[in-house]
Order: structure tokens, then sequence, then C-alpha cells
């Protein structure tokens, strides 16, 4: 006789978006030109959708702070994430952003979990382990840590290295290949 193991659905789930949703970059993503979706990451969040799971992000974007681009470039990039999405640009409840340099030691900067406090507020829905917060660096996984939430990791963007660079500190994160996959195993 095989055990079947039922999966919960998530409360939320919150994403990164440089190296998660879209294309990730050394060089900053500094336009919505150069903001390119991952494969695969549009429909994800469509699917989410449809199982009638909230999503959210959470993104440093320093390129802010650094001079590279200003906030209505930032905008036009999160407008284009919302017009890929169509139709289902509800699917994302909130995008919760930190603007400042790394210096600048600000709470709501990843690892530090202002942003996701940010979201909790905003959506109304507690941090515990139910709320999925999905990676690629080790930053996001701190962050989620420090906020209650389960960490995931994706190898896209910095996933590999992070996955190479912490794996000691990994023990009990769930890792997938990219966000697709993640929500294929949650749904």
């Amino acid at each position: 006789m095989t055990k079947q193991i039922e999966v919960i659905a998530p409360t939320l789930v919150i994403l990164d978006r440089d190296g998660v949703i879209n294309e990730d970059s050394d060089d900053y993503i500094k336009s919505a030109d150069e903001w390119q979706p991952i494969p695969g990451s549009i429909e994800a969040i469509i699917e989410l959708k449809a199982k009638k799971i909230p999503v959210a992000i959470a993104t440093n974007q320093s390129g802010v702070g650094r001079g590279l681009f200003d906030l209505a470039t930032l905008m036009s990039m999160h407008d284009k994430l919302y017009g890929l999405l169509a139709e289902d640009k509800d699917a994302i409840k909130h995008i919760a952003y930190c603007p400042h340099a790394p210096d600048m030691d600000c709470i709501c900067r990843k690892p530090q979990t202002g942003m996701l406090d940010e979201i909790s507020l905003k959506l109304d829905i507690a941090l515990n382990p139910m709320v999925f917060f999905v990676g690629d660096s080790f930053k996001d996984i701190q962050a989620a840590r420090k906020a209650n939430c389960t960490p995931v990791l994706v190898k896209t963007g910095k996933g590999l290295k992070t996955l190479a660079k912490h794996q000691s500190e990994l023990a009990g994160v769930m890792i997938f290949d990219n966000l697709q996959q993640f929500v294929e195993a949650v749904i």
C-alpha cells in the first residue's frame, strides 16, 4: 500500500524579479528593452493565478540608487511585465522594490525583510511557512528565512552560482531548475 502525500498549496508566492521572472545581467537590467522574460516564467505566473494563488514580487533595484536608471524606467519594466501577462496582469498583486544602493543600510533591501513585510501588510497575508519566496540569490534565501517564509531557489539567473557557493547553507531549501518547474511542483 502506497501512502500518498497531500501537497498544500501556498497562501502566497513571492518572487524575486531579475533571474527568476526575467533574464538577469551583471551589468543590471536598465531598460524595458533589456527586460526579457525567462522562457516559461510568464506562463508560470498565469498558472498560479489559475489556481487562485496570489503572486507578489520583492526586488532589489539598486540600479536606481546607483544612478543607472530612474524610477520611471523601473516602472516601464514593470509595465512590460504586466503587458506580457495581458488579461492575467492581475495575477501580480503587488510589486515591492528597494531602490537603494547597498551602502544605504536600509530595511527594505534583501536580505532584510522590509519588502516582505510591505507585501504582507498590503495583501493582508501573514508571513509564515505557507508563503513561498522564490529567488535566485542567497540574499533571497536569507530574507525568506528571516521572515519565516519557505525559501525556494531556482537555478536560473544567479541560482547556479548561489548553489555552488552556499550549498552547505541550503539544507531544507527546495531547489528547482526554473520558476515553471517550481509552479508545476506546487500545483
